[in-house]
């Protein structure tokens, strides 16, 4: 039985009078790939920044409920938001490389958190980068800038920069919607050989994306979790016939 990595409980989310979750109850299992689908505006993406309190930083959020994260509520008040981070990390939909090396994009978690060890932080690098598949591109050019690289080379950029920090989960939010179709089979190629050390969730429209990367699927709706499953049973025998008419194309 998969450990449960994540537990959202009775999430609501506000943002200001506007309710974006409602009484969301989701497992986030270790160590697999869970997908979020679901139409535009139905709270995935607000889902998925809940559980590493990226929320936080939106003006007029509110949160009720509890996100355990191995035993711990992080909306508790003495969560410390930084070390979550770390433990959380996040890759956004459009690559956001800072405007410095591409050495000093990974380095810089690293640092951040305290290492000054410039053997260890070259390591770092290195495993990170050769992590994303992107080491043999970029490894004679690190003191290059990162927006000197394509798309698809900065996504993979900021996933090496999320895994400089050693953390558990990775939190992709429509990490392809940006990229090529040669880009995209790269990214999904990393999605699969990282789920064997990280748990994974991501945020996609992309219907056979979800089909292919996952292990679970959630579909959202105005808010609501309407359906949760494993991936191969939401795709081919959903319970709800929402889930059938969202998957085939019906709306959405």
């Amino acid at each position: 039985m998969e450990k449960v990595k994540i537990r959202a409980e009775h999430l609501n989310l506000y943002y200001g009078n506007f309710q974006a979750l409602k009484d969301v109850t989701l497992d986030i299992r270790e160590n697999t790939v869970t997908a979020l689908i679901g139409p535009s505006g139905c709270g995935k993406s607000s889902f998925l920044r809940s559980l590493n309190r990226m929320n936080d930083i939106i003006e007029g959020v509110r949160i009720e409920g509890q996100v355990i994260f191995d035993g711990a509520n992080i909306y508790s008040p003495d969560t410390d938001v930084v070390a979550l981070r770390k433990r959380i990390g996040m890759v956004f939909q459009r690559p956001n490389p800072f405007p410095m090396s591409i050495y000093d994009n990974i380095a810089y978690g690293p640092r951040i958190h305290g290492e000054r060890n410039r053997a260890r932080l070259d390591e770092i690098v290195e495993r990170s980068l050769t992590q994303a598949a992107l080491w043999d591109e970029v490894k004679d050019r690190l003191r290059s800038s990162a927006l000197g690289l394509s798309g698809g080379q900065q996504q993979r950029l900021c996933l090496a920069r999320v895994l400089a920090v050693d953390p558990e989960v990775i939190l992709m939010d429509e990490p392809c919607s940006a990229l090529d179709p040669i880009s995209t089979t790269k990214i999904e190629e990393l999605i699969d050989e990282l789920k064997n050390k990280y748990t994974i969730v991501i945020v996609t429209h992309n219907m056979q994306q979800a089909a292919r990367v996952s292990a679970w699927t959630a579909l959202f709706l105005n808010g609501e979790v309407i359906e949760y499953d494993r991936t191969s049973k939401v795709f081919t025998n959903p319970r709800d016939k929402r889930t059938e008419d969202y998957i085939t194309g019906r709306f959405g």
